[in-house]
């Protein structure tokens, strides 16, 4: 009976590179897919993932102020901004201006939105309303809205209306571009297809024109949130006797940094709640779609 022996060079060639999973193989480590890597990621709840970024940027401020790279007049630390919005919230000057502040932001995204919403109509549903409104307000739109705070002071004085109005002007144009570009970008061979169904005009628009144009709609709803809380504080300079924006100008006399952060604060979250409202309005309304959701 013959023994085989294995080649020199075959030999050497397994103690150099054993195989995997043998006992003389300390050093080699499996390889992870990058789908199970991205699964693993995936186990983390989704809202600890999101938290991350602004808990770091907390955490440095909180380092710069604490060394005294950040002076407390330059911006006052976290802990510092924190309780000067627990002392607001107790006495309830911060509630109470953030009710007077959401009641404009309220009036003001009805008007806009309801004027936005009409003439977006008229312009995408009909060629002459188009040939009558979407130029007018195309050229009205390149004017600076905030621009036109000297005019609406001595239109509407310096009460309650000139704040509301500037709120709804930001809002009715993005509503109205946005809704227009959505009536207008529904597919020809749909409506083809509810002609041969037999729908009339208004059949049309109830059932296939509307529908189609909702995406566009809500995505104008939340630029108009945006730009209604971004209107809100130039809203609020005009000779406001309230409201968050009127804290912040009585914050800036005394140079307490600390109280303007806070009425920033107050300003992104309540942008952020609005937000969020209208994406859980875009899932319920909007299961019809299917979109990508990110890898």
């Amino acid at each position: 009976m013959t023994i085989s022996h294995a080649p020199p060079d075959l030999a050497a060639g397994l103690e150099k590179n054993p195989v995997p999973g043998s006992r003389t193989s300390p050093g080699l480590e499996p390889i992870v897919p990058a789908s199970v890597r991205r699964a693993r990621l995936r186990s983390v709840p989704r809202w600890l993932r999101r938290t991350v970024g602004p808990l770091l940027l907390l955490a440095l401020w909180q380092v710069f102020s604490a060394t005294g790279v950040l002076h407390p007049d330059v911006l006052a630390s976290p802990g510092t901004i924190a309780r000067a919005g627990g002392d607001l919230i107790a006495d309830g000057t911060l509630p109470a201006a953030m009710g007077v502040s959401l009641q404009r932001v309220a009036v003001g995204l009805v008007l806009g939105g309801a004027v936005g919403t009409v003439l977006a109509l008229v312009s995408g549903l009909s060629r002459l309303g188009e040939d009558l409104v979407d130029a007018t307000v195309q050229m009205l739109r390149t004017v600076p809205w905030v621009g036109l705070i000297p005019l609406f002071i001595i239109w509407l004085g310096i009460g309650e209306a000139p704040k509301v109005a500037l709120i709804a002007l930001g809002v009715a144009f993005h509503l109205y571009l946005n809704v227009y570009a959505g009536i207008r970008g529904v597919d020809a061979q749909l409506i083809e297809a509810g002609e041969s169904l037999g729908l009339n005009r208004w059949g049309l628009v109830r059932h296939v024109v509307l529908p189609g144009a909702l995406p566009g709609a809500m995505t104008g709803l939340r630029y108009s949130l945006a730009t209604a809380w971004l209107a809100l504080v130039f809203g609020e300079s005009i000779n406001a006797d309230a409201g968050i924006g009127f804290l912040m100008n009585q914050a800036r006399e005394f140079f307490r940094t600390d109280v303007i952060v806070v009425c920033l604060v107050v300003y992104a979250f309540l942008g952020l709640t609005a937000d969020v409202i209208v994406r859980t309005l875009e899932r319920l309304l909007l299961q019809w779609r299917p979109t990508f959701t990110g890898q």
